[in-house]
């Protein structure tokens, strides 16, 4: 099945909470129109018509721009989707004006990130809620 993707697609709430549901496990659905309306970029990727991955880029409104959210349902991994993604989303944001993009994860997937250029950095997190 070919995969065709998407520069800033129309998507809507439906999709995008289905792909949540496959992709982690999301139970409760969400509005995302106010996420994706203050972006500076999201990329889709495809399968007949049915959205399968996913990524946000986020942005600051300056230089520094994040990817966010990036998911592909379990039934397309392994198929170098989430890398399709990931490449397509740089080049949004380097488009856009971003002069760095910064992306968190978790530690088994430091590889499949250091391979699509990204160079591990200190970061600080601090939780605000729950």
């Amino acid at each position: 099945m070919e995969i065709e993707y998407s520069d800033n697609p129309n998507l809507g709430n439906e999709a995008l909470n289905a792909l949540w549901a496959s992709a982690w496990g999301a139970s409760s659905a969400r509005d995302f129109q106010p996420v994706l309306s203050r972006n500076l970029a999201h990329v889709g990727a495809f399968a007949d018509a049915r959205l399968v991955g996913f990524v946000n880029v986020a942005w600051d409104g300056g230089i520094h721009a994040f990817i966010l959210d990036t998911c592909v349902d379990p039934a397309f991994r392994r198929r170098g989707i989430a890398s399709t993604l990931v490449e397509r989303a740089t080049i949004l944001a380097r488009d856009g004006g971003a002069e760095w993009l910064h992306v968190d994860f978790e530690p088994h997937l430091a590889g499949f990130y250091r391979k699509l250029g990204f160079s591990p950095t200190e970061a600080g997190l601090i939780k605000l809620r729950g």
